[in-house]
């Protein structure tokens, strides 16, 4: 994880790496520095994250993952499909699939006929599942103001649009590339 002691202030103000700003200048063009810089920030800060959820789930026995899935299930009453719940978490069936026989093991989620059509089968929260996110909730949302303390409401709701920004962008050159190929 970065420390803080490895950022300078940039003449802006603004924070900056500057291992990661050398690095990249041997690597970029002068007018690509900015954007590289900005890629590398959003790793560095996705990692954090990852790593403190990490941290918190795993204490728990669940993987930040199955832990997506559970809260993604908390949301319905009468369940989702696994199709549906790829789909939302944009992975594979097959990963969603794995992560629901993991909540089942630990009994917070259960597999049941869709009412709509007895073949078809939904995942659902159990009762468990509704008192582990109880219990997980405070320690979360306690982690979460730490990590962005200091922000006003303005500020959080900007970085939000900002890196939806990037995964709209995202979506569209991974588009374009696949109607090239």
């Amino acid at each position: 994880m970065k420390h803080v002691d490895d950022f300078a202030r940039d003449r802006d103000d603004r924070l900056f790496d500057p291992r990661v700003r050398t690095a990249l200048a041997e690597f970029a063009h002068d007018d690509d520095l900015g954007v590289l810089e900005a890629a590398a920030a959003i790793r560095a800060a996705a990692r954090g994250l990852d790593k403190l959820r990490s941290t918190g789930t795993g204490d728990r026995g669940l993987s930040p993952g199955a832990l997506d899935i559970l809260l993604r299930l908390a949301v319905g009453e009468t369940g989702i499909s696994i199709k549906d719940l790829a789909a939302s978490a944009g992975v594979s069936s097959r990963n969603v699939t794995g992560l629901v026989d993991t909540l089942e093991r630990g009994g917070l989620a259960e597999r049941v006929p869709a009412p709509e059509d007895r073949r078809s089968v939904l995942a659902r929260i159990t009762p468990a599942g509704r008192t582990w996110l109880d219990e997980f909730r405070r320690p979360s949302q306690a982690a979460m103001a730490a990590v962005f303390r200091g922000f006003t409401p303005a500020e959080t709701a900007l970085l939000r649009h900002l890196c939806l920004r990037v995964v709209e962008n995202q979506d569209r050159l991974a588009r374009y590339l696949e109607d090239r190929s």
